[in-house]
């Protein structure tokens, strides 16, 4: 791809893509239907919460440059399950990492290069414990004197102040720390992990959102800034209404299994073959429900929400009762058209399978070199004129480290060989 830089005269095309200093950082320029087409990112982050952030703005039209240790690179390459012909793709990494391009650079010795890709790119995200990026001379404050346009997110386990600030941060151990793990799981069981690690996704989209409303406030400072995001103020803030119960009346958190605390019936319940969701947010709901489950005489005396939260015990023994009698199948055809919201519990293969997953297209293929076709879940979000797509396959390690030290450093050919030959670059 040809690369671009527009002059400070080009006052129209700086307008529409409002990208201060007058130039387009990225190669990727020409796509007005990509929103974020003409902005680059470095990605100096490692597994979850930070290579889903740059994916989603990979998505978007981003210029996604993986910025990964040489021989190495992003841990979850190692992450089983395998699969592919050359073994050597992983569902954690495939999942990931689509749209990106892989360079391998040795953080301790390449910082020159950090600092010239800087001066040509608009982001940098990166998910170091803090202090550890100031030992190569790749802090925000560093960064900022010789790059002062670039957004600079940090991500890290607890944020840059408290007593936990220089722990490592995961998933799970925050989402402990949160109280998730406390409130999640059956009625008097143990702590219980989420299937999928939720704390990471939502503060990778707490900063997918936050750095695109720092790239919106720079076209009107054409300054960067300093964005800090950390797992454990994601999980706190992801407490809403249970946190508030708690700080306002003192309301401890309790575990619930499928159920809500607020909403009877509002659960999933044992079938003949499976488990059935269902939840009445309404008491016409609830009458739709009973009535369609042949249990009329429960209307008048769980009329209101308020005696069912009350009478809770009776009436879901009640249902459980009934639900058992019939499979998710046919439960699915008696709740057709229904005002309340149903679904079977499904595992991989139903989920997969299910007709209106099918229809929407949210599972693409993209062709790996040396791996063959593999299949991801697509960009959950559409709009009307513009691209979520994906464009590029996962790269391999260290794919367009050459690609990039040429075209967009521009670096001698002799230099190039030089930093090969010395291992900072790979």
């Amino acid at each position: 791809m040809a690369k671009v830089i527009i002059s400070r005269d080009k006052c129209l095309l700086r307008s529409l893509y409002q990208i201060p200093r007058g130039k387009y950082y990225s190669t990727n320029v020409n796509d007005v239907r990509s929103p974020l087409s003409g902005i680059r990112v470095m990605d100096l982050t490692r597994v979850v919460a930070g290579p889903y952030c740059t994916m989603l703005l990979g998505d978007l039209g981003a210029e996604i440059l993986k910025i990964e240790e040489p021989g190495i690179g992003d841990q979850t390459r190692q992450w089983g399950p395998f699969f592919g012909n050359s073994k050597k793709a992983t569902a954690y990494f495939v999942s990931l990492n689509r749209n990106k391009k892989s360079i391998c650079i040795d953080l301790k010795r390449g910082k020159e290069i950090i600092y010239d890709l800087a001066k040509k790119s608009d982001v940098l995200m990166e998910n170091y414990v803090p202090g550890k990026l100031s030992k190569y001379g790749l802090s925000y404050e560093e960064i900022h004197k010789i790059a002062p346009h670039l957004v600079y997110c940090s991500l890290t386990g607890y944020g840059y102040k408290g007593p936990y600030r220089n722990r490592p941060g995961y998933d799970v151990i925050a989402a402990s720390y949160g109280g998730l793990l406390d409130m999640t799981g059956p009625e008097n069981g143990p702590p219980c992990r989420p299937g999928v690690a939720l704390t990471d996704i939502s503060t990778g989209l707490y900063a997918h959102g936050a750095i695109m409303a720092a790239l919106i406030q720079r076209t009107k400072t054409n300054e960067g800034q300093w964005i800090q995001c950390d797992l454990l103020s994601t999980q706190i803030a992801n407490l809403i209404n249970i946190g508030s119960a708690y700080l306002n009346g003192n309301q401890e958190s309790r575990k619930w299994g499928s159920a809500l605390d607020s909403i009877v019936p509002y659960e999933a319940f044992k079938t003949k073959n499976g488990w059935f969701t269902v939840g009445t947010g309404s008491d016409g709901q609830y009458r739709d429900l009973i009535n369609r489950m042949n249990l009329q005489q429960l209307n008048d005396k769980y009329e209101t929400n308020a005696i069912r939260v009350k009478k809770r015990d009776e009436l879901v023994a009640i249902l459980k009762s009934v639900f058992l009698k019939k499979t998710n199948d046919e439960w699915s055809e008696i709740f057709e058209g229904a005002s309340f919201p149903y679904a079977p519990v499904n595992n991989m293969k139903n989920t997969f399978n299910d007709k209106h997953i099918k229809e929407i297209g949210i599972v693409k293929e993209v062709e790996i070199p040396e791996e063959g076709t593999v299949k991801i879940v697509g960009p959950a979000v559409t709009y009307s004129d513009s691209k979520n797509e994906i464009r590029s396959p996962p790269p391999k390690l260290g794919q367009n480290t050459i690609e990039v030290m040429r075209d967009i450093l521009q670096y001698p050919e002799d230099s190039i060989k030089n930093l090969l030959k010395n291992g900072v670059i790979q």
